[in-house]
């Protein structure tokens, strides 16, 4: 089984409400257990795939102007750690919409600084920032769905 089955079999059991799921084969073998079995959840964690995008035909003159461009930004974005999301589900900058938001652009956070909640499975699980320094850039807009391991902030670390 590769990491994207793993991925798809997880989310599965995410969506199906269920607290624990046996999956086995000649093999290989995996025990998924969700929060509402009383416990903490653990599950496999792939390691990153990077991802190119397809390749698009572009003019000759507007291709050259936007490779500098994506350089810079890549170049420019390298100095930064990036947080990202532990689990799959709904991304929130604030723990309720009455209250304010958990960190701005140039709020500087520690190591245990709450940043966000991402709400799986009416659950609201507080994301802690894990790393020091100060947020450059908001990847996600607040009560979107994010992804596993989709990024959320940039964080300078200087």
């Amino acid at each position: 089984m590769d990491s994207k089955e793993l991925l798809n079999l997880i989310r599965f059991v995410a969506k199906a409400g269920v607290s624990e799921v046996k999956y086995k084969t000649k093999d290989f073998e995996i025990n998924i257990k969700t929060p509402l079995a009383g416990s903490e959840a653990v599950s496999y964690v792939p390691q990153p795939v990077a991802y190119q995008a397809p390749a698009v035909p572009v003019a000759a003159s507007a291709a050259a102007p936007a490779a500098e461009t994506k350089t810079e930004s890549t170049s420019d974005d390298s100095k930064y750690i990036t947080i990202k999301s532990p689990m799959i589900g709904t991304f929130y900058r604030k723990p309720s919409p009455d209250k304010d938001v958990f960190v701005n652009v140039g709020s500087e956070v520690k190591n245990d600084t709450v940043v966000c909640v991402i709400e799986a499975m009416k659950l609201f699980n507080q994301i802690e920032a894990e790393v020091s320094g100060k947020i450059v850039k908001i990847l996600v807009d607040d009560a979107s769905p994010v992804e596993y391991d989709q990024p959320l902030f940039l964080v300078d670390p200087s």
